[in-house]
């Protein structure tokens, strides 16, 4: 790495999502939080045009700002290059050249959001070292648009929103029609938030994800011909939506039943963690699982396996699929006596199972994206 300039680290937490799911691209609320698993990222100026990032478990690649950006497909330097094209439209002029190394404790694929992460440590590298006056919603935005653009995924704003604005021991329920948000108190003791890792990936994600986009879409597009108040899918009552029983189609229904009954839950998620009902929190987390995978048809064998085996644990009182769906991980509530003999049990039962070896993770809320003094 250059050594002509000093050296800016920043680190970028990854981020849980407590409930809500499937409802950031449908604007309603979550209730997401920055984890305490981190990239790591050391930056330095250099006097060219030259800028070349490199991964430690990755490798390198280089590209010159003077020059169009050019993807790869499915090249993880597509979401470097999409903030770096964001921040060059913002500020024309103003980026030069410079090295990025980084070092990730975000398991891939899990459904932490490592790619919010890169977005958002890169964004705010950038405009830390070369004093570009970024507030942190326009670096969320362009993190955003760099994975619409460069990378192909139509995402909501959630994750960009949970790593940069995320705060230690609190949850952000958070409007995703607005962007208005409240930091809430989330005091889980003497409970733990462990996600288990099914290490599976199924295809079907990427199109499925796509497909219910556009079947939330369809549903919103029906109802607000006669309810035009209605912007958003999320934010139409259940009593509206089972009108039009005989005009949507089975499946486009039940994606707006679901829609309609998860935003109801996350916020009232918000309220009982805040009043410390912890164990009612857990139960909505039960009920938001059972949501994905009988009306959103999202989940998988593996994760409801999961989930169904958590049921038979007191020191268990919460569980479901967190993110996109057909693998990754369950996050679970579980009190930390009973943590080891879960996990034991838990993972034999799945290694026999589906002769996979699970991935428990532990997980606390963080601070989101910071530069280290």
């Amino acid at each position: 790495m250059n050594t002509d300039s000093p050296e800016l680290i920043v680190h970028a937490p990854g981020r849980i999502n407590l409930i809500g799911e499937h409802i950031d691209y449908n604007g309603g609320y979550v209730l997401p939080a920055a984890i305490d698993l981190k990239i790591k990222f050391r930056f330095r100026k250099k006097q060219n045009s030259i800028c070349t990032v490199t991964s430690e478990s990755q490798g390198s690649f280089e590209f010159n700002l003077n020059e169009e950006l050019q993807t790869k497909e499915n090249h993880w330097g597509n979401y470097v290059l999409g903030v770096v094209a964001g921040i060059r439209d913002l500020h024309p002029g103003k980026l030069q050249g410079f090295d990025c190394e980084f070092k990730s404790e975000l398991p891939i694929g899990s459904g932490i959001s490592s790619s919010a992460a890169l977005e958002c440590g890169i964004a705010k590298g950038l405009n830390e070292m070369f004093g570009l006056g970024l507030s942190n919603y326009e670096m969320i935005e362009i993190a955003r648009v760099a994975e619409h653009n460069f990378v192909g995924t139509k995402c909501g704003v959630m994750d960009q929103f949970a790593v940069m604005m995320g705060e230690e021991k609190k949850l952000i329920l958070l409007n995703c029609e607005t962007l208005a948000y409240d930091i809430i108190d989330a005091d889980f003791s003497p409970y733990q938030i462990v996600l288990l890792n099914t290490n599976v990936s199924h295809n079907l994600s990427t199109s499925a994800y796509n497909t219910r986009r556009a079947e939330c879409e369809l549903a919103l597009k029906v109802i607000s011909k006669d309810y035009s108040e209605y912007q958003q899918l999320a934010n139409i009552p259940l009593s509206i939506i089972e009108k039009y029983k005989e005009k949507l189609t089975v499946d486009v229904l039940k994606r707006a039943t679901y829609v309609s009954m998860e935003n109801s839950r996350t916020k009232e998620a918000a309220e009982v963690i805040q009043k410390g009902q912890i164990k009612r929190f857990g139960e909505l987390m039960y009920q938001s699982h059972e949501g994905l995978t009988n009306k959103y048809n999202v989940s998988c064998d593996e994760l409801d396996f999961l989930v169904d085996y958590s049921k038979d644990f007191d020191n268990v009182i919460g569980a479901r699929m967190m993110g996109g769906g057909f693998g990754g991980c369950t996050i679970n509530l579980i009190h930390h006596e009973g943590l080891k003999d879960f996990i034991s049990s838990i993972s034999e039962a799945y290694q026999n199972r589906f002769h996979i070896k699970l991935t428990p993770i532990r997980v606390a809320t963080s601070d989101g994206v910071t530069i280290e003094n």
